[in-house]
């Protein structure tokens, strides 16, 4: 999968560029005017970000992960799991993000008919690839960081590691441990929930 900073949606690139706003002034009311297609869109601090169709590796790791931690959290009546792409919107930080693989808590889970979650979701998981590490390691650890997530998975199927962060006293990301694929890994808010990181690699 690709990511790329773009000053206009693919579509619009030969479009008159004045119907847009520069990178950094992006609000959501420009991000409902974008065209539907194939690309994921993501506005952070003002900034356009947009993902192509994900590779089979990707989604891979999505459906397996959402699945083993959608099943933990059925049964122990906890919330719900959703992924991309469904808006999550942190006030002041992003509008919207649409994170790979997120939980949200039984007592703040969105309401049939949701469009959209407004908050910071318990736990995010987001899928790396060698094209988005930036965007996932540093701009939207820092977004996720600030709006309050309190724990945060990064995932690398090239590498077959997963990464858990969790929020510290500070309020800051605390790296909880790197998992290799034949090692176990551990979530603190969803106390319990033991991965075999190996299944999540094809």
């Amino acid at each position: 999968m690709t990511e790329r900073v773009m000053t206009a949606p693919p579509p619009l690139a030969t479009a008159d560029k004045s119907l847009w706003p520069a990178q950094g002034e992006w609000t959501y009311d420009d991000y409902v005017r974008l065209p539907d297609g194939d690309s994921r869109y993501e506005i952070i601090k003002g900034v356009l970000y947009t993902t192509p169709a994900p590779s089979f590796d990707h989604q891979y790791v999505v459906v397996e992960l959402a699945s083993q931690m959608r099943n933990f959290v059925v049964e122990q009546k906890l919330g719900i799991v959703l992924t991309a792409p469904f808006e999550v919107h942190l006030p002041g930080v992003a509008r919207p993000v649409q994170p790979d693989v997120l939980y949200i808590a039984a007592e703040r889970q969105p309401a049939r008919g949701d469009n959209f979650f407004e908050g910071a979701p318990d736990l995010v998981v987001e899928v790396l690839s060698p094209s988005t590490m930036r965007v996932d390691r540093y701009v939207k650890f820092d977004a996720y960081e600030r709006a309050g997530v309190r724990e945060y998975w990064l995932v690398d199927p090239r590498m077959r590691f997963v990464e858990v962060y969790a929020r510290a006293e500070n309020g800051e990301f605390a790296l909880m441990g790197q998992f290799r694929a034949d090692e176990q890994a551990h979530s603190q808010v969803l106390a319990g929930f033991v991965l075999e990181t190996g299944t999540l690699f094809a």
